[in-house]
């Protein structure tokens, strides 16, 4: 899937979500809040899910809706996907307990008046997200399914902040990935390098079902047993077309991240960076004017907030070598488009000039 589903785009096969798997081992699925893979009047029927709940993608609407779910008599194990609006922009006004004045917004950002504010209005929101969850958790345990049900939160890119989310920066792939259920140790904090192709082997292995013979990634459950510290050693990622084409591909090992740009553009799409105070204080800088280079390797020891283009220095070029050779076996593997040319172009796509500026 190359780019957003609202947006005229689709999975190339449906019958590869998790769900199908799981519909063949007497599991049945349910959908509630938000999504981003299928559009339509019936997306989740696209899918492939069995039901939608009722609800709205408000984080405490989505968690009214699974309470009620949890409350249902359950004959046959469930897998339940749960989408919540929170965090995307717009934030909400920042509650008086994130005061502005005394919110540092993250080190990739000047602290400022501005910064500050629109940080302390993220996480006033993310605020919102937490109770929302916290509720879905007690609701697990007050209906006695705590004990048989793995939960697992995550996303699907860094934070709504410029050079975050819609970049290959570790600022944009290392997303929170957080699990509990049975047969997992609370309190683990694994370093292990996680791709989240990885999560459906995981459950797979962690429900004691065989994986279907054309299933990528690698279960990382031999890290969550402590058995491994890590199940490989680099994970890749990829850019298409967000609101606008922007097409970059990104190969991590624990030392060393790479990144390689495609196209002919060597500035940002600003469209691709959701509207906020941050965005604007760097453009007031002259932000969407910065030139971009084709390839970029970043030093993660000395260099952990990726600040500092290594590619071009001569004691980095055997490193920067090996970096793309581990991108193009892993393009190889996948049958990336790149390697034949472009990315295809879904008929119904809409995709925005990225000379423009707002999404």
């Amino acid at each position: 899937m190359y780019g957003l589903a609202h947006l005229g785009w689709s999975l190339k096969d449906y019958k590869k979500h998790i769900l199908h798997t799981l519909h063949d081992h007497g599991y049945v699925s349910a959908l509630g809040g938000f999504q981003h893979i299928a559009a339509g009047e019936k997306p989740h029927a696209t899918i492939g899910y069995q039901r939608k709940l009722d609800c709205d993608s408000s984080a405490h609407g989505v968690a009214d809706a699974a309470i009620n779910y949890f409350n249902e008599k359950h004959e046959k194990p469930f897998f339940l996907s749960l989408g919540t609006f929170e965090t995307h922009r717009p934030f909400p006004e920042p509650l008086k307990k994130h005061n502005p004045k005394y919110k540092r917004p993250p080190a990739t950002f000047p602290d400022t008046k501005e910064t500050r504010h629109d940080y302390a209005a993220y996480c006033t929101m993310a605020e919102v997200m937490d109770e929302a969850y916290g509720r879905i958790f007690d609701a697990l345990i007050q209906t006695s399914l705590a004990d048989n049900t793995i939960v697992i939160c995550t996303t699907d890119h860094g934070i709504a902040f410029p050079k975050m989310k819609c970049n290959l920066t570790s600022h944009g792939t290392g997303v929170l990935l957080i699990m509990k259920g049975p047969g997992i140790q609370p309190g683990q904090v694994n370093d292990a390098l996680i791709s989240q192709v990885d999560i459906f082997p995981t459950i797979c292995d962690c429900i004691g079902i065989k994986h279907p013979n054309w299933l990528e990634g690698q279960s990382f459950k031999p890290v969550i047993d402590g058995q491994k510290d890590q199940i490989q050693d680099s994970v890749f990622a990829s850019v298409n077309v967000h609101v606008s084409k922007e097409v970059s591909r990104m190969a991590r090992t624990k030392e060393l991240l790479y990144i390689r740009r495609y196209g002919s553009r060597n500035t940002v799409a600003l469209p691709n960076c959701d509207s906020g105070l941050t965005k604007n204080v760097l453009m007031r800088s002259g932000w969407q004017d910065k030139y971009m280079d084709r390839e970029y390797l970043f030093d993660l020891i000395h260099d952990p907030m990726e600040t500092c283009n290594v590619a071009t220095q001569s004691d980095y070029q055997d490193k920067l070598q090996h970096m793309r050779g581990r991108l193009e076996a892993w393009q190889i593997r996948t049958s990336d488009p790149l390697l034949h040319g472009d990315i295809p172009i879904h008929g119904q796509a809409i995709i925005k000039d990225p000379n423009e500026i707002e999404p």
